[in-house]
């Protein structure tokens, strides 16, 4: 064991949360074969872990601890009602029982039970967004809360969308396993769809004092990296480690000294991570051999392009529009079309690009988005239309909770305001 004081026991059980609650749920419901259940347990076990922890120090394995208390749990409440193994779905293999962990086992847990977790999560059965809401609850740990703010509803809607969900998992008998390979087509895309999501969560969390939540968006690569193992020969899932990396490697440079929210424009490229850019850079070319690149294969395009121009100004910009073009093709949505106005602005101007910008805004399609007012707030302040531009800084300061970018977004509404006295 490892001693410490009681403050470093509550630190040890939330940075276990962030970094080992998918591993420990996981492994339970290899044994509980019901996600209630086994989130039940698990949260139990983080709650007994703040009191053994301060009596008996913080164990060298938090996770190998946390898995045998959680999963000693869910053989109680077996053992407590024996019927209820006929009425819980087979997220087990066939050839393992409920009672396959023996107690006082400190198992060490497997890396592909969290991809197992996310593929029953991401089952065909499942509608989309209930997958994705589902992955984000149980893989990623984030509460109800944060997950109806990254949906624009409300926690009530979001609470029953997640319950049932479970409840299809149930009724429909999905398996808790990595499935064959003639069931990835139906699931892959939306596997990689959540890992993608996971990411961006971590890399701009909506909320709190962070501006990047390390927890999340090291999951998040880890997870790509055991998908590209499980499944070599997809190109889309080089495609979205290769757009993982190559983002996250600006990660050094996105905050000035000061705490400052540093755009790609104001970053030092010198101080990029040139190791992950190259391992993407690589990845990204054997994603382009073949068919045509698919959504994630493009955004890492993208994404190298912008790690491989000198400065921000001799970026290919009229190249990049291209790709977007191709990208809004293969992946029209909103999100894409805003993104595609950056370039836009810096190849056709930014009056061109306002103009798209507030098409969209028109269409009702972003509303509540907090990027769509901070984009045609620069514009407009590049544009020099200082008073609408504070308007827009406004709206987009209603709509930030992340205390970092609500920061910028206050120092350029005090810039604005101050050109029109």
């Amino acid at each position: 064991m490892i001693t410490g004081e009681t403050d470093d026991v509550g630190r040890a059980v939330a940075d276990a949360h962030r970094h080992e609650w998918a591993y420990v749920l996981a492994a339970t419901a290899r044994v509980t074969r019901d996600l209630d259940v086994a989130e039940e347990c698990v949260q139990e076990a983080y709650g007994v872990a703040l009191a053994a922890w301060r009596r008996d120090g913080i164990p060298r394995n938090p996770a190998a601890w946390l898995t045998t208390t959680a999963r000693r749990k869910a053989l109680d409440v077996l053992r407590r009602d024996q019927t209820l193994r006929a009425k819980l779905p087979l997220l087990l293999e066939p050839e393992a029982g409920p009672y396959a962990a023996l107690e006082g086992e400190e198992e060490s847990v497997l890396p592909d039970d969290r991809l197992r977790l996310v593929f029953t999560c991401c089952h065909p059965a499942l509608a989309r967004e209930a997958q994705v809401a589902l992955t984000l609850r149980l893989v990623c740990g984030l509460t109800t809360t944060e997950i109806a703010q990254a949906f624009l509803v409300s926690e009530t809607t979001m609470a029953a969308r997640v319950t049932r969900a479970k409840k299809k998992i149930s009724a429909a008998r999905i398996p808790f396993r990595v499935p064959a390979v003639e069931e990835l087509p139906d699931r892959i895309d939306a596997v990689l769809t959540v890992v993608h999501l996971l990411f961006t969560t971590g890399h701009a969390p909506p909320t709190g004092e962070l501006l990047v939540r390390d927890d999340l968006v090291e999951r998040a690569i880890d997870l790509a990296r055991l998908l590209v193992l499980l499944m070599p020969d997809e190109r889309e899932v080089r495609g979205l480690l290769a757009l993982l990396l190559l983002t996250h490697a600006r990660r050094s440079t996105r905050l000035a000294p000061d705490g400052r929210l540093l755009l790609l424009e104001e970053q030092d490229r010198s101080q990029w991570d040139r190791v992950a850019i190259d391992e993407a850079r690589e990845m990204v070319t054997d994603a382009l051999r073949g068919a045509r690149p698919g959504r994630f294969t493009l955004q890492a395009v993208i994404a190298a392009m912008h790690a491989e121009a000198p400065t921000y100004e001799t970026t290919d910009w009229p190249g990049l529009l291209q790709i977007y073009d191709l990208l809004l093709e293969v992946w029209p949505t909103p999100v894409v079309a805003l993104n595609r106005t950056v370039a836009l602005a810096m190849v056709r101007g930014p009056g061109e690009a306002l103009e798209a910008v507030e098409e969209l805004e028109r269409s009702g399609r972003l509303d509540g988005y907090r990027y769509l007012p901070s984009t045609k707030a620069d514009l407009l302040r590049r544009l020099g239309r200082a008073a609408e531009a504070a308007s827009a800084y406004r709206v987009a300061l209603e709509l930030a909770d992340n205390e970092v970018e609500r920061a910028f977004l206050r120092r350029r509404l005090a810039e604005v305001s101050a050109q029109q006295e």
